[in-house]
């Protein structure tokens, strides 16, 4: 039921002269490229009409797959002597601008469809400028590095090791200058800065040992001595602390030898018991001496 509400719709605007529009498609190109857009017809019937625009403005159209007329001094003329048409009626832009960049639409007297396309037309890209950045490398031990672009838009600036991205700003609106920093200790062959957009690339490699000094196969050579005096100094007071720990521990135990004599012996004063005179005999025990006695 919805489908035939559909169909009788789209009848209803034929009839009226209103044209059905296809999805709007894409095309990218890089600025000084031609580029052609479709008209998605296969030829031109008899008596049909071919107009192509950009936004309102008409800027070219065929009529019988013979009189192509082009109107050059439209759209502030900026596609003058730059435009074809070929006998399907696609449209080619030579030496694109940037100023290219916008919605096109192609219709047609004899069909019911209007076909619309996206046109992006991206600035050439530079090559991307590495440098030092001398006010940096003055006042620190670290190497400090500047990737550069000038008069750039739509772009992405990226450092890169290998082929891993760590770093990267967006430019959006036109900029006259973009940089993107980088700290290193050391630098290699596997760094690189890279400007790019949706369909170009540009590569910069960090190839120069003069802005910064190389790295070595193994770890750099401060951080290596740094590590060997760490270790032996860490070995060093170990010694230290292992012989003053023994020292401790033996003083320790001979004075907890000679606290435990001291309170292992206890002394006793004798007692003498006087004889009795009244005893004619005396008797052996009289002249006992008693004295308390601990043992170990």
């Amino acid at each position: 039921m919805l489908k035939k509400m559909f169909i009788f719709i789209c009848l209803c605007l034929c009839q009226a002269g209103v044209f059905v529009a296809d999805a709007v498609k894409s095309e990218s190109v890089t600025e000084g490229e031609s580029v052609s857009l479709n008209s998605s017809f296969t030829q031109i019937q008899t008596h049909e009409e071919i107009n192509w625009k950009f936004g309102d403005i008409l800027i070219a159209k065929v009529k019988n797959n013979k009189e192509s007329k082009f109107f050059g001094d439209n759209a502030d003329g900026r596609f003058r002597d730059r435009l074809k048409l070929d006998q399907t009626g696609s449209l080619t832009i030579i030496n694109s601008r940037t100023t290219d960049s916008g919605l096109y639409t192609v219709s047609s007297s004899s069909r019911d469809t209007i076909n619309t396309i996206n046109l992006t037309v991206y600035a050439r890209l530079p090559v991307p400028v590495i440098s030092s950045n001398s006010s940096q490398n003055s006042s620190s031990s670290l190497c400090s590095l500047v990737c550069s672009a000038v008069n750039v838009s739509h772009v992405t600036l990226s450092w890169f090791k290998g082929n891993s991205s760590f770093s990267s700003i967006r430019v959006s609106d036109l900029s006259s200058r973009s940089d993107l920093l980088l700290h290193l200790e050391c630098v290699d062959d596997s760094y690189s800065c890279v400007l790019n957009n949706p369909i170009r690339n540009q590569t910069q490699h960090l190839n120069n040992a003069q802005l910064c000094h190389t790295c070595a196969a193994g770890p750099p050579v401060s951080l290596t001595v740094l590590i060997s005096a760490a270790a032996a100094a860490a070995g060093s007071l170990l010694i230290v602390a292992a012989v003053g720990i023994f020292c401790i521990c033996r003083k320790h135990r001979n004075t907890h030898r000679e606290e435990t004599r001291a309170e292992e012996i206890t002394y006793a004063d004798p007692t003498f018991n006087r004889r009795n005179r009244n005893k004619s005999r005396p008797r052996e025990e009289d002249n006992v001496v008693y004295a308390g006695v601990s043992r170990r």
